[in-house]
């Protein structure tokens, strides 16, 4: 057998062997979808801030209007819960979608207009970087509390549209860490860490959607600011090639702690 049949032989079965892994990979994933939705009479809470409130600091910047209290919000038109974090603890990285191995945005904007920071709940993973801008003519503090990587505290310069860019972080967070600002107290956030591409937040409507996940049997961590987890394994079973929608998912008002003084 001549050196360059072999070669060629070689070359062919290497690229069927691709086709074959890719028709299975193809073949391997399906996606999941549902909605978090707030089971009980949605609770009506007190601004964070009221619109002319004196006692906030610069309030021709911070009490412009009144600040929602973003610690639950719910959509009054179907209840669904927003903000709400729906991610699996671990995955083999080797079961991992190709197209999702690598973020597709190396940077997540992390912004604050109106002393609110935007987003208020947001997943990062392990190869993507923070960056920190303000839309505010005040200055802020962007101060996080994680557990496994470094804390970081630094100023963010009024109307920084440039942003600054944190250190990537260096491994995942068990669970969603907070985020603060120091200067304005009701400023907070949460970032969920992760070194996979299967986790999200809901949407307005609570709805959430994680995309290209193996197929196989799983258990979801649902988890709520106010409450911590809603549900420590929700299960589901992801099919090849399919759409596993899993409804409305109830939370009862009941593991929501609502305080007198929190309620109009």
């Amino acid at each position: 057998m001549s050196m360059n049949f072999r070669l060629t032989a070689a070359l062919l079965a290497a690229v069927v062997a691709g086709l074959s892994s890719q028709a299975i990979a193809a073949d391997g994933y399906g996606d999941l979808t549902g909605r978090i939705v707030f089971d009980g009479d949605i609770p009506k809470l007190l601004p964070k801030v009221k619109k002319d409130d004196p006692a906030a600091k610069l309030p021709a910047c911070c009490a412009i209007k009144d600040t929602v209290n973003d610690s639950l919000v719910i959509n009054p038109k179907n209840k669904g819960i927003q903000h709400v974090f729906v991610y699996l603890k671990k995955v083999s990285k080797s079961d991992i979608h190709p197209e999702l191995a690598k973020s597709k945005e190396p940077e997540v904007v992390f912004d604050q207009k109106e002393c609110v920071f935007k987003p208020h709940a947001m997943v990062v993973r392990t190869d993507q970087q923070v960056v920190v801008k303000s839309d505010d003519n005040v200055p802020h503090n962007t101060h996080t509390y994680p557990v496994f990587n470094q804390g970081e505290n630094f100023i963010v310069a009024p109307n920084d549209r440039v942003g600054i860019k944190m250190p990537k972080f260096s491994s995942k967070e068990p669970l969603p860490m907070q985020v603060k600002c120091d200067i304005h107290a009701w400023m907070q956030a949460y970032w969920l860490v992760v070194d996979h591409p299967y986790a999200v937040v809901t949407d307005a409507d609570g709805r959430f959607t994680i995309p290209k996940l193996p197929a196989g049997d799983y258990e979801f961590v649902v988890w709520q600011e106010r409450v911590g987890y809603l549900d420590k394994a929700m299960k589901a079973t992801i099919k090849n090639g399919a759409k596993t929608d899993l409804g409305d998912v109830k939370a009862p008002a009941a593991k929501f702690e609502i305080k007198a003084d929190e309620k109009e």
